[in-house]
């Protein structure tokens, strides 16, 4: 085990969106984050288990993962996979202008899994994509943009029950969320990351309840503790060492609020 968790970049020459078959010979990777990038792996062929942030996922095809920048996951394949990699970059999202594609993507990225009843069209949909994506990159990228719409739109259309009650976050929440995922410092503070979207303290925890029906703190909790969660399970940092790492003003600390959250100490849900 090491003191940092390994980062990956597999969006070659940095491109927007790419896809690409899943490659077949890879069986078993080690825990990895992903570099700036939302990540759609569809399995149509494979067996074995599937991790992400510390959760065990049967691999049943055919079978979606959503594996989110900030999360730590890693492969145990028993069986050859077939299926297809998508990685959408954060600048692509950036330079689209259409809203339901956002409200998809805003939609789709709380999930985890999705087993797949009729996939015909998802594959075929995949596959179009993929024909499309080595022919033109992203010199269409209308081509890709409604491609990807329709492939989002077919995937949330299975997963319609699961999403039922859901409610389209605003685009101030969804900024808080952004800073959360892709800030490489996370500050246990409200107030500081209301002052880098230039709001209040008051008005961050109002849109949070609209949004999600969670405070701005609960929000923020959630993803403090997670990125603890994964800095014990997946690194060797001493309690005391992560601490520092996410902020807090002294070990102590730390240890009353991941309990507060887990009614577990660190030390305890690392033996776990």
């Amino acid at each position: 085990m090491t003191s940092k968790i390994q980062v990956k970049d597999k969006s070659g020459n940095k491109q927007l969106l790419t896809i690409a078959p899943f490659k077949k010979r890879i069986r078993k990777t080690e825990p990895h984050k992903h570099n700036n990038y939302f990540e759609i792996v569809y399995l149509s062929r494979g067996k074995g288990i599937h991790t992400i942030d510390h959760h065990y996922y049967v691999v049943e095809p055919p079978v979606i993962f959503f594996i989110r920048k900030e999360q730590v996951h890693h492969w145990e394949l028993t069986d050859k996979p077939e299926g297809y990699v998508l990685i959408i970059r954060k600048e692509f999202i950036d330079k689209s202008l259409d809203h339901e594609l956002k409200a998809l993507l805003a939609q789709i990225s709380s999930l985890s899994s999705l087993q797949v009843k009729n996939n015909s069209t998802v594959e075929q949909l995949f596959q179009v994509l993929d024909n499309e994506w080595h022919i033109s990159h992203e010199n269409n990228f209308a081509l890709m943009e409604g491609l990807l719409k329709a492939l989002l739109a077919k995937v949330l259309e299975v997963a319609r029950p699961l999403l039922r009650k859901s409610k389209r976050p605003n685009d101030l929440f969804q900024s808080f969320r952004e800073l959360l995922t892709q800030s490489p410092d996370i500050r246990n503070s409200v107030a500081f990351y209301a002052g880098l979207l230039n709001t209040t303290p008051q008005n961050l925890n109002a849109v949070c309840r609209k949004a999600v029906n969670q405070s701005a703190a609960a929000v923020l909790a959630e993803h403090v503790i997670g990125e603890a969660k994964r800095l014990l399970f997946y690194t060797n940092n001493t309690v005391a060492q992560i601490s520092f790492i996410l902020h807090f003003k002294d070990p102590s600390h730390f240890v009353k609020y991941f309990k507060r959250f887990t009614s577990s100490t660190p030390l305890a849900f690392r033996k776990s």
